[in-house]
Parts: structure tokens; C-alpha cells; sequence
């Protein structure tokens, strides 16, 4: 058997932010290789930020590089847990959820646009990320539990 080399050994995989992220945020796979907060229904979803980061250290006139600010430009990312996030809309336990504008998590919804069927995804089932986790569910602008994949 051919050796791999082993990706993680402990803890969440860090990844260089595209923007400024505030933990909690849902967080997606960018060109470059870099991070950034999700965007409405993306399909490249990679998890929750950890921590919060910013893109780009702080330099100074003479070419010095400072980091004035004690936010890293790395966001921690971790997926395959239950970890509190932002609902942009009201949802129920058991929901299948997608990433909604500002890092935020929505129901992922089937809608019959003209009321005669069939019902109709409202948006790319690859987009789903995880299920809602809170019992009661989760109120819209509220943060919950969201179990994501």
C-alpha cells in the first residue's frame, strides 16, 4: 500500500481569508486558495469559521509589514459538528439548511411557483450544508445549533 501524507492531525483546517470573517460565519472555498464568508446558495461551502480573521496585515510606509490588530489573517474552519450559526430565515428541527447572504444558514425549501405543481427546489441541492439541530427550531436573525456536513 502506497503511503499518504495525513492532512489533519488535530484541531480544524486553517485557510488564508479573502475578507474580513467573523467567527460563526459560514465560510466558502475560494479561487487562489483563499476563504471567504459564503455566498447565497453556494455550492462551496467548507464550514464554520472559528475565528474571526481579516485579508491583509497592516504595512507600514517604510515596506515593514505590522499586524496592529490581534484578528489573524487565517480563519480556523470546521465542518462535520454541531456549531452555532446565524438563521437568516425562521427554521424547524430537521430542516435541511443552505448558506443565505452574510455567512448566515436558510432553509433549503421546495415552493410551487404557480400553484399547480410540481414543487420545485429553490435552489441547487448540492447547496444543502447540514440539518437544524435546535429542538425548537430557530427564530429568523436568531443563532442555533445547525449540525453541518
Amino acid at each position: 500500500m502506497a503511503q499518504i501524507p495525513q492532512v489533519r492531525k488535530t484541531g480544524p483546517r486553517s485557510y488564508p481569508a479573502a475578507q474580513t470573517i467573523v467567527g460563526g460565519q459560514v465560510i466558502e472555498g475560494r479561487a487562489a486558495s483563499v476563504a471567504g464568508v459564503a455566498a447565497d446558495a453556494s455550492v462551496r461551502v467548507i464550514g464554520v469559521a472559528l475565528n474571526d480573521a481579516v485579508a491583509v496585515l497592516v504595512t507600514d510606509p517604510v515596506g515593514g509589514v505590522l499586524n496592529t490588530a490581534p484578528t489573524g489573517t487565517r480563519v480556523n474552519v470546521a465542518h462535520g459538528d454541531e456549531l452555532p450559526v446565524t438563521y437568516a430565515v425562521a427554521a424547524a428541527f430537521g430542516d435541511a439548511l443552505v448558506a443565505a447572504a452574510n455567512g448566515q444558514v436558510r432553509p433549503y425549501r421546495f415552493t410551487d411557483p404557480d400553484g399547480a405543481g410540481p414543487l420545485v427546489a429553490d435552489t441547487d441541492p448540492r447547496a444543502i450544508i447540514g440539518r437544524c439541530t435546535e429542538l425548537a427550531g430557530v427564530a429568523a436573525g436568531a443563532v442555533g445549533l445547525a449540525w453541518i456536513y
